[in-house]
């Protein structure tokens, strides 16, 4: 987990590896919690003295305080906005974005099977390359 975690934060590799991560997970939870049913009476006992309460307070406070995101748009929120401005974008716009002149970026989305409508104002989302708009920014 420590590993497909640590390529997922620093945007390494592709393909399955987010679902490897997310079933490792569930995996992982699954053993966790076998493990405190295994020694649930030590974790009682543990949780009686005042560093285990202490502790156990302190992983809840920062639990609860991680869930709220403090008025900051983070990385996955932020995704789908630029996402929707790009799926509303020019193709002349996306052709600067990618630093290609728009008769090649044309000519890929033909190849791909896309046709767009009109020189300067098909969007994406009205030639419907979605898809294919976030597999060529990766």
């Amino acid at each position: 987990m420590a590993g497909t975690g640590s390529l997922m934060f620093f945007w390494f590799g592709s393909g399955l590896l987010a679902v490897v991560h997310r079933w490792c997970s569930w995996i992982f939870l699954v053993a966790a919690g076998g493990h405190i049913a295994a020694n649930v009476r030590p974790f009682k006992n543990h949780l009686k003295s005042g560093i285990g309460a202490a502790s156990a307070a302190t992983f809840l406070l920062f639990f609860g305080l991680s869930m709220w995101s403090w008025g900051l748009v983070t990385k996955p929120g932020l995704m789908k906005p630029v996402i929707a401005t790009l799926a509303d974008a020019p193709l002349d716009s996306l052709a600067a974005l990618k630093r290609e002149p728009p008769d090649t970026l044309v000519a890929i989305l033909r190849q791909r099977g896309l046709a767009r409508q009109r020189r300067s104002r098909c969007a994406i989302s009205r030639c419907g390359m979605g898809s294919i708009l976030k597999r060529s920014w990766e």
